[in-house]
């Protein structure tokens, strides 16, 4: 199985559940791992034969900044469907974390996988 990913994708948005939350932009940043089959791409050497990780990305950045959730858990489940639905993954493990949400900790969030695995 191959993986493509996107590493620290920093996206400020309206995230919380307390009402000085609802009021600003925290910064959540995104983790992904999706399973993409490479092989093509790597002979033909052409975009349309692999997953656009940067469309993913835009993708990604469009809906969050326009979100305004208050649990982390629902933001990284609509985000995993995004992806699942839109672009051709069958796999995603999907980190969000929270920069300085709690005192003393760099972040917190949350870690799911969603859709079938390959082998």
């Amino acid at each position: 199985m191959d993986i493509v990913f996107i590493t620290d994708l920093d996206i400020e948005t309206v995230i919380g559940i307390y009402d000085w939350e609802r009021e600003i932009k925290q910064t959540v940043r995104l983790n992904i791992e999706m399973n993409a089959d490479v092989a093509r791409a790597a002979l033909t050497d052409h975009i349309d034969d692999t997953l656009d990780y940067k469309a993913v990305a835009k993708r990604l950045i469009g809906f969050v900044e326009q979100s305004e959730f208050g649990l982390v858990e629902t933001l990284a489940e609509r985000c995993t469907e995004i992806i699942l639905k839109e672009f051709p993954v069958q796999w995603v493990r999907f980190r969000l974390d929270k920069l300085g949400a709690v005192t003393g900790s760099r972040s917190v969030g949350i870690q799911i996988e969603r859709g079938q695995k390959p082998l």
